[in-house]
């Protein structure tokens, strides 16, 4: 592939990309409003001790400003069906919302009769509001606590209900920091017959400290290598973006559909990353870091 052609392919990569933003930091909020593409998807991440007006209204806010808003579901955040009943009537009511991400949610016990993303889907409750995309998780690297072939039913089951019930399925990945997870991930995927979509999520910009501390929350694996190795003291306070792992997607053109941006607080780096990228505002760097982008 010839410079220019990969840059073109870089370009033609990020165009679509989804940003993801915490409801309870108003100031993220702001900063994605002023910066993002108008029409992008905006994920609302949940977390927990967020209640669950705080999503609602961050999606009208959202919806409001132009911007297409995909609020998390967790689970284990719903006291009772009839919280969830009425959490997702509002947002398609109140904000417009006709796609969610459906998750388990960061709890260690369900705060009532909802384990995880299956039962919520099982309820019927997306389908009887008019959801029409309901995102559900993937793990390149495995999850800290399921083995992969439980992940892979895990999935089945819940295409198979989505397709029950005529909802659209979408795939959500985990981030990683290296691109041979993910492409294996696609092909384990891909090889199972699953047809979905699939959008690859990314770490958007942000300190080498910083991202280290997530993907040891999140149990990102063995590619966490790819971001500490061969770093001092110093080198770890320094800003790492994903330059080196979408150069590599844009070379290997796998069957996935867009990018998904993890913005971990810096939801300005990552506009402004993405607002450069998009602009042909980089320079190739002839070696394993991909990229350039020109500040």
């Amino acid at each position: 592939m010839t410079d220019t052609n990969l840059s073109a392919a870089i370009v033609a990569l990020v165009q679509g990309a989804s940003l993801e933003l915490m409801p309870r930091d108003q100031a993220a909020v702001d900063r994605c409003i002023e910066k993002a593409v108008p029409g992008s998807e905006i994920y609302i991440a949940r977390v927990p001790g967020d209640a669950h007006g705080a999503t609602v209204a961050t999606a009208v806010l959202l919806r409001k400003a132009g911007f297409d808003p995909i609020p998390h579901i967790g689970a284990r955040y719903f006291e009772n069906r009839a919280a969830l009943d009425d959490t997702v009537a509002r947002l398609v009511g109140e904000a417009g919302a006709d796609k969610v991400l459906c998750i388990a949610g960061d709890l260690d016990h369900a705060a009532g009769p909802f384990a995880a993303s299956t039962d919520l889907i099982a309820t019927g409750i997306f389908a009887k509001h008019g959801i029409k995309r309901v995102g559900i998780a993937g793990y390149p690297e495995g999850h800290g606590k399921i083995v992969m072939p439980v992940l892979a039913e895990h999935m089945a089951k819940k295409l198979a209900l989505l397709a029950e019930q005529n909802i659209a399925a979408l795939i959500v990945s985990q981030f990683c920091f290296e691109a041979a997870p993910i492409l294996d991930f696609v092909s384990r995927v891909r090889a199972r017959g699953v047809t979905a979509p699939i959008r690859i999520g990314l770490a958007g910009p942000a300190s080498v400290t910083t991202l280290a501390k997530f993907a040891l929350r999140c149990g990102v694996g063995n590619s966490m290598r790819a971001l500490t190795s061969g770093r001092g003291v110093t080198r770890l306070l320094t800003e790492a973006g994903p330059e080196a792992v979408v150069t590599t997607l844009a070379r290997a053109h796998p069957d996935f559909e867009r990018l998904h941006f993890y913005t971990f607080g810096g939801v300005s780096k990552a506009a402004d990353w993405l607002n450069a990228v998009r602009a042909g505002n980089f320079a190739l760097a002839g070696d394993a870091s991909g990229f350039k982008v020109r500040r």
